[in-house]
């Protein structure tokens, strides 16, 4: 019965502290496209990022 009740106690922990590990990831995935297409030296990769922006109206410059 012991296990059961710490089982129950860390759960909601383990949900959060997975969460805000899932959340950090998109976040640092997201920015690192953001960065690569921004900083991209080769203008096809640079100009596709620069038209996905503007296609789902996102303010760039």
């Amino acid at each position: 019965m012991n296990s059961q009740a710490n089982t129950a106690v860390l759960a909601p922990v383990a949900d959060k502290a997975e969460r805000l590990r899932v959340a950090l990831m998109a976040f640092a995935i997201g920015a690192g496209l953001v960065l690569t297409a921004g900083f991209a030296h080769s203008d096809t990769i640079h100009n596709a990022g620069h038209d996905t922006r503007h296609a789902l109206s996102f303010p760039c410059h």
